[in-house]
């Protein structure tokens, strides 16, 4: 992807929506959500989210999170259904309603990152067993894990907190079943992106996954799936020469731009942050675009259009009540 190209839709960038008659509004970290009797409406803004705030905004970010799970979805149906009926736009997903699970299912195959929940800040700190798997002393950081960990965190608008299959199952945030069936799907799941990520010159590091009951109670896998947002990605073709090098591995997600704001701020205390570089910016939907176009084969289509406007129309097409 030409990065001028990016420069020139640097305001080109969506960061709300309010579409009165679309539905009862809810507003995520990243997507505002719309909520109707049997369906919901998911509209990935370039809001960029960590350490429970937005700290930038980047361009066709929200095209990108969505175009990518469109992908990931058809690539993992045989595994657990998905919620997505339509995606009239692409920022836009019209998704089955579900009963949601408030459990956030992290899966964790390397030793990595820098955020309070982040399984290496947690290492540093003493701690060694992940999900009733005990680590060894002496790990560096972004070394692969024995084995992928699932180190699940309750699903909350401000802060995820990491609990263990006991706190689920004792807190009533899921049964003893469920978390089983939570638990199998998830690691297929990572399993599955793992491999198809292999196959493409790509390492799946880490995600998250959201789970739903339909109508007939059957577990649905809803929200998003294996994106720049919700997985840190790296290139696997040089993650062993700088892994032995002691070198960050070359990433693909927005984990350079964390580690910007932690050397120039605490982004968990200071009332104001300071403003990502234009350059990093730039950088980041950069690397959003080539992970799409890595992943799936796809050229990634710039559409100059004034999103909100764009969205306004697709959503009107297919007889959605947009004002």
């Amino acid at each position: 992807m030409d990065k001028s190209r990016i420069e020139q839709n640097l305001n080109n960038v969506l960061k709300e929506t309010n579409f009165p008659g679309l539905g009862t509004p809810k507003k995520g970290k990243v997507r505002d959500v719309y909520v109707q009797n049997d369906r919901i409406i998911l509209i990935s803004t370039d809001r960029h989210s960590s350490f429970d705030r937005i700290i930038a905004h980047i361009p066709f970010k929200g095209q990108v999170l969505t175009q990518t799970s469109a992908w990931w979805f058809e690539q993992t149906a045989d595994i657990v259904p998905n919620h997505v009926l339509a995606i009239p736009d692409p920022n836009v997903v019209v998704g089955k309603k579900c009963a949601t699970i408030p459990i956030e299912m992290v899966v964790r195959g390397y030793l990595t990152g820098v955020t309070d929940t982040a399984i290496w800040t947690r290492y540093q700190h003493g701690e060694r067993n992940f999900g009733g798997v005990l680590l060894p002393d002496g790990m560096k950081k972004n070394q692969r894990l024995p084995q992928p960990l699932l180190t699940p965190t309750t699903k909350s608008e401000t802060h995820d907190r990491n609990v263990t299959p006991k706190d689920i199952i004792e807190e009533g945030l899921a049964d003893e079943t469920t978390w089983e069936e939570l638990s199998v799907t998830a690691l297929r799941l990572f399993t599955r992106g793992q491999e198809l990520a292999r196959a493409r010159g790509l390492i799946l590091v880490d995600t998250k996954y959201e789970f739903g009951r339909d109508e007939h109670g059957s577990l649905t896998l809803i929200d998003e799936i294996h994106t720049p947002d919700s997985s840190r990605w790296w290139n696997s073709d040089s993650y062993d020469t700088r892994f032995n090098e002691g070198l960050e591995p070359e990433y693909f997600d927005k984990e350079f731009l964390r580690i910007w704001f932690r050397r120039h701020c605490d982004p968990y205390k200071d009332a104001t942050l300071p403003a990502a570089p234009t350059d990093m910016i730039v950088e980041l939907a950069s690397r959003y675009i080539r992970i799409y176009e890595q992943l799936t084969g796809t050229q990634f289509t710039i559409n100059p259009r004034p999103i909100k406007q764009r969205i306004k129309e697709n959503l009107q097409k297919v007889d959605f009540p947009v004002m």
